[in-house]
């Protein structure tokens, strides 16, 4: 009997970090044994101004071949290099709908988008990854340009606060299975005491404990790039209001590829 394979959905809005955000995709979607679904999007006010109804269909058959051509000549040359197939969809329609729409359609265990440089949380343009976080109650990875996963190099996995019930999720389960150095855990404390244990190796996991300031996430940051982490795994903290703004100042300071579950 066959597994059922894992099914990851990429939102992109075929940017210049189109390309990273692809090539990490992919290096998950083998780490998981998943298949990929690319999806992109585009408003008809991008493609089509005041035109004469007549020129407005001719503009959009043209932006039809032009978005199918493109997609197809990114997608086929990193389907031939990975000998991985990729399917792909792309819409022209209001943004946010479309992509609830795919969501429903495609049913991802995983939804991968693309990090913002802007230092809001903004992702084309329209706040989309908080629109997926609350369209997708599933796993989102969120792929840094700076500091993509790429072919050959070894996945070296953290993990912030909620380290017990991240190691007991599935889909980190078997990412954890795919490296071979220590896991990192950065855990931010209440109480300076507690702070002050630091670099505690348990379970061939090394965990940095730091007191919660105005810069902490900074200094999480720092460790990071340090430690030479391309993977940091997030609780997205669902019904906690406190864990969920730890997850977004993440999102804002990291620069890895951030794994929300």
């Amino acid at each position: 009997m066959k597994t059922k394979k894992r099914k990851i959905l990429v939102l992109s809005d075929m940017k210049d970090s189109t390309q990273a955000l692809m090539i990490t995709s992919v290096e998950v979607a083998k780490m998981l044994n998943a298949e990929i679904e690319f999806f992109h999007v585009k408003k008809p006010t991008d493609i089509v101004d005041r035109e004469s109804q007549l020129s407005a269909v001719r503009t959009i058959n043209r932006e039809h071949i032009k978005t199918d051509n493109d997609i197809k000549s990114m997608l086929n040359t990193l389907s031939e290099k990975e000998n991985l197939n990729i399917d792909y969809k792309y819409a022209f329609g209001n943004i946010k709908e479309e992509i609830e729409n795919q969501i429903k359609s495609s049913a991802p265990d995983l939804i991968v988008v693309g990090k913002r440089k802007s230092k809001t949380l903004n992702f084309i343009g329209d706040n989309i990854t908080d629109f997926v976080f609350k369209t997708h109650k599933g796993a989102v990875l969120i792929a840094s340009d700076k500091n993509n996963l790429q072919s050959g190099s070894a996945l070296s996995l953290g993990f912030l606060n909620g380290a017990n019930d991240l190691f007991n999720n599935d889909l980190t389960k078997q990412l954890i299975n795919q490296t071979e150095s220590p896991l990192s855990s950065f855990k931010i404390a209440n109480k300076k005491d507690e702070a002050d244990r630091s670099n505690v190796n348990t379970q061939n996991t090394v965990e940095y404990v730091f007191e919660d300031n105005t810069s902490t996430m900074s200094t999480i940051s720092s460790y990071i790039n340090r430690n030479k982490i391309n993977l940091l795994c997030v609780n997205r903290g669902i019904n906690n209001h406190k864990v969920a703004t730890l997850t977004k100042n993440a999102i804002n300071k990291v620069n890895v590829t951030l794994l929300v579950t």
